[in-house]
Order: structure tokens, then C-alpha cells, then sequence
């Protein structure tokens, strides 16, 4: 209801994208129905799947996933970190995909399920190579622990994005002109929207997960934390200061609403107008 309230305000206040909003009251409303609704179909943004919501409830899953303790304690706590990704990724994808042969949502869903366990299995693989053949050397440590987590959750975190928005390439995403009449629909579209987001959030967990490790391990070898209490905090610290530098820096790689010049779109496409740019909602 509140939300409800919020967008009718906006509505209501007489003012358009481009203009000032004045009042104290409408800039609340405005950023309320900004944050809490999907910007194309207009649906209410479950609360903890909202952009808002992404830094407080990724962080302790970015941070326990990140411990490497155990192989089934590394699975489960991958496996709520991809259920959660997989989640935010569905409701803040493009939004247009249509078809008449199956619900959208349901083949996202069976999808992104299977991607979770195959990017849980994997991330959590290292851990059971390094148990069944007993590498406990110094180096097999690194390189386990601290070295591939990294790449790993980067690589199984675009790879979530892309499966769970594979319609989008596959079926195609509205392109509108500037005036934000949609031209058609475009396959082309949509994988360039799945790719830069797959590319973005690869780079935000890649991130999270290597600078604190690498920089955990100079602090562990400089004998800067005394106890290992202390060099746990250190690197939570750090994955938090990462992760909130990160995430701006990541949603900023590529712009929400995305350009593609119409000589990369199909030639059906083309045909149905004259500009040299349309656009397309990217998702988050």
C-alpha cells in the first residue's frame, strides 16, 4: 500500500523525469517507487530481492561462503549465496521477454536451480580434491583456499546470470527509440544485455573474493594479527570494505538503460526504423 501511495504521488506531483522534483515529499515517493518496482512491467520488487537490499543481505553470504572450512560446509553456504543471486537476478532482469509456449518465470526458475547446485558443486570442488588426496603442503593451502575461490565464484556468478536470463537472448528483448516507442524485438539485444551484467557481476564477486584473500595473506605472513580471531575480523573487514567499494563500481560498468546502434540488430529490426541508436532496459 505504501508503495502504491508512493507511485500515485509521483504521478500526481506534475512533474517529468526531466524536471526538478521541490518537494521533500515527492523526492521520498519518487526514490520509494524507484527502488521497489521493476522500471518496465511495473510489479512490486520483493523487499529482500530490491537493489537496496543487495548489500546487507549479500554481505554475510559473500563472507561465510568466502570461510573455506569444510567442502559440505563451502556447498551449503555457496549453494544460499547462488539461491539468493539467482533470486535478485530474476526479478531485476529486462522484464519484456515474452512467449506463448511456456511461463517465463518457471523456465527461469527450473533453470537457475540447476545452475545453483552445478555453481555450488564447483565451488566447493577444490576443497574435496585437496581432502581425498591429502594435499596439505603450504602451497596446495594457497592456491585452494585462497587463490581459486576467487575466480571461481567470479565465473559460477555470470554464469548464473546467464542462465537464468537465457530467454532474453534466446526469445529477444523490446528496443525502443528515443522516445521510447518500442521498434520490435531483438535477440541481439538481449544478449548483449545478458553479457554486460553476467560481466559485471563476475567482476564484483571476483573482487570481493581475491583482493581480501591476497591481502589476508600478506597480513597473515607480516604476523600483523596476532590471533587468528583477529585475522578473521581483519578479513571481514575487508571483504566489507571491498564489496561496498565494488558494488557502485560494478552497477556503473555498463548504463541501466543500454544502447545498441541498429547496424548490430537484426535486419528486420533495421527496417522498422531510421535511427542509429535504440535502447533496452539492461537489468541488474
Amino acid at each position: 500500500n505504501e508503495i502504491k501511495a508512493a507511485r500515485l504521488l509521483t504521478q500526481t506531483s506534475g512533474k517529468t523525469l526531466s524536471e526538478p522534483i521541490q518537494n521533500d515529499q515527492t523526492k521520498q515517493a519518487f526514490l520509494l517507487s524507484l527502488s521497489s518496482v521493476h522500471p518496465v512491467t511495473d510489479e512490486i520488487i520483493p523487499v529482500l530481492f530490491r537493489p537496496p537490499a543487495f548489500m546487507p543481505v549479500s554481505l554475510p553470504l559473500v563472507i561465510v561462503s568466502s570461510l573455506q572450512l569444510q567442502a559440505k560446509q563451502t556447498f551449503f553456504y555457496q549453494l544460499v549465496f547462488h539461491m539468493y543471486t539467482m533470486g535478485f537476478t530474476l526479478f531485476n532482469g529486462n522484464g519484456t521477454t515474452k512467449t506463448e509456449e511456456y511461463p517465463v518465470h518457471q523456465r527461469q526458475i527450473f533453470h537457475g536451480l540447476g545452475a545453483v547446485s552445478y555453481a555450488a558443486c564447483i565451488g566447493a570442488l577444490p576443497l574435496v580434491f585437496m581432502n581425498r588426496y591429502t594435499l596439505r603442503s603450504s602451497l596446495a593451502q594457497l592456491v585452494v583456499k585462497q587463490l581459486l575461490p576467487a575466480p571461481l565464484l567470479g565465473l559460477t556468478s555470470a554464469f548464473i546470470v546467464a542462465v537464468v536470463r537465457s530467454p532474453e537472448f534466446e526469445d529477444g528483448i523490446e528496443v525502443m527509440d528515443r522516445n521510447g516507442k518500442v521498434v520490435g524485438v531483438s535477440q541481439k539485444a538481449g544478449e548483449k544485455a545478458v553479457k554486460e551484467t553476467a560481466l559485471s557481476r563476475a567482476v564484483l564477486f571476483g573482487s570481493t573474493f581475491f583482493l581480501p584473500a591476497v591481502l589476508t595473506h600478506f597480513v597473515e605472513r607480516a604476523k600483523l594479527a596476532k590471533t587468528p580471531r583477529a585475522l578473521a575480523s581483519v578479513r571481514m573487514l575487508m571483504i566489507t570494505s571491498v564489496l561496498a567499494g565494488m558494488l557502485p563500481l560494478s552497477l556503473s560498468m555498463f548504463p541501466q538503460c543500454g544502447e545498441i546502434k541498429r547496424a548490430d540488430l537484426e535486419p528486420e529490426i533495421q527496417s522498422l526504423t531510421e535511427e542509429s541508436e535504440l535502447f533496452y532496459n539492461r537489468g541488474i
